[in-house]
């Protein structure tokens, strides 16, 4: 299974949620990369996605995106696709 490293904080409900679906999908561990508590991430982050907002999923190398994206993955059936590709 491929690796996930999300960028989060402390109280995202969106953040949770996402957590929920990958834990759901078999996910076991999550790289959490907290922004509130690090701004150097924080600005890695933005560097990286070009989004300032949690979460920002990352699959692999493939930025999957925010929560939202994450659902709509899901629900085109590319999350486990993606999840169970080769590393």
């Amino acid at each position: 299974m491929q690796a996930v490293k999300m960028y989060t904080t402390a109280v995202c409900p969106y953040c949770v949620r996402a957590k929920q679906i990958l834990k759901s999908k078999g996910v076991e561990s999550i790289e959490e990369v907290r922004i509130d508590v690090d701004p150097v991430q924080r600005q890695a982050m933005m560097e990286l996605t070009g989004r300032r907002t949690v979460p920002q999923i990352f699959i692999g190398q493939t930025h999957v995106g925010g929560c939202d994206d994450l659902v709509a993955l899901d629900g085109q059936g590319g999350l486990l696709p993606l999840l169970n590709a080769a590393t």
